[in-house]
């Protein structure tokens, strides 16, 4: 769909905000906490942000954007070239961190991570859910949403040059199994967490590949395509999407490491060896989609609605 770019604000150091609304005013697709949308910025220039605004509120889409130095182009088109009054293409919505239900919640964000969590806690607060956030980033004023977050009296704002790196085993002292952790930050962080939260409930979305993720011996396999019956051979040198689009099979991809999820097709047959940063371990082992920008196949052939 093609979105007017209503408008394009800084609200924090590095990070600009756009409001996205239908040209005729129609209604936008719905969507829930934790989805994203992807923003076609140029040609083979896709990239996905989270959606930080109201879900009730079909009118506009909102993302933020942090100003990536170094990056792969993406942030410095919506900062430099983007201006109110153009039409963007975008897809989507999507979403691959659902807010699942739980007794009580912890959320951890660092930096352009509140994006995702933001419109999470204003459900979970509106439903008088127990919750807590927990907000680091460089300074206070590279930290987006501060304003809105601070009315809440459950939210802590930690700027490093003030509090230094956040504190996770103080951070863990009192969180049980039955609360369901939220975190959305850099990796290093992520990492971090997951090594404090080993056991329960504990939901991470990454901008970056997994440590080791793409690791692991590489074999030749083949890949059906059901929809049109063709098999194509996928070497051990090249990614299942490498061979599709070489063989002109229109397929949408984005971050090609296994992050996005605009990748994400749907399995058939066959075993894929996941190598993606993205789905949880449950859907590994259902084995009914997989990432074809990084992931492969333990089978000799995997069978794709494709």
């Amino acid at each position: 769909m093609k979105l007017l770019l209503d408008s394009k604000d800084t609200i924090a150091d590095g990070v600009v905000l756009l409001t996205l609304r239908d040209p005729d005013g129609l209604p936008l697709p719905s969507w829930t906490p934790g989805a994203h949308v992807d923003l076609v910025l140029a040609d083979g220039l896709i990239r996905q942000y989270s959606l930080c605004g109201d879900p009730s509120d079909t009118s506009v889409l909102r993302v933020a954007v942090l100003r990536e130095q170094p990056g792969r182009g993406g942030s410095r088109h919506v900062h430099d070239v983007l201006t109110a009054g153009q039409r963007i293409e975008v897809l989507g919505p999507r979403n691959h961190f659902p807010l699942v239900e739980a007794g009580r919640y912890l959320f951890i964000a660092g930096g352009i991570g509140i994006t995702p969590i933001l419109p999470m806690i204003e459900q979970v607060a509106a439903a008088g859910h127990d919750w807590r956030l927990v907000y680091g980033g460089r300074t206070r004023a590279s930290m987006a949403f501060l304003a809105e977050l601070e009315r809440h009296d459950n939210v802590e704002i930690r700027p490093q040059d003030e509090h230094g790196l956040l504190d996770l085993p103080a951070v863990f002292a009192d969180v049980d199994d039955d609360t369901a952790v939220y975190c959305c930050g850099p990796e290093p962080l992520l990492a971090a967490v997951e090594q404090h939260r080993t056991t329960g409930s504990l939901h991470v979305e990454r901008f970056a590949p997994k440590a080791g993720a793409t690791d692991g011996p590489r074999q030749e396999f083949e890949v059906e395509l059901a929809q049109t019956g063709g098999v194509l051979r996928v070497p051990a040198d090249r990614s299942i999407l490498e061979v599709l689009e070489g063989s002109g099979v229109p397929v949408l991809s984005s971050c090609q490491e296994g992050t996005c999820g605009t990748c994400e097709t749907p399995v058939l047959s066959g075993t894929p060896d996941h190598r993606d940063s993205l789905l949880s371990d449950d859907e590994r082992q259902q084995g009914d989609v997989m990432m074809i920008c990084v992931s492969r196949a333990l089978s000799d052939r995997l069978v794709l609605d494709l």
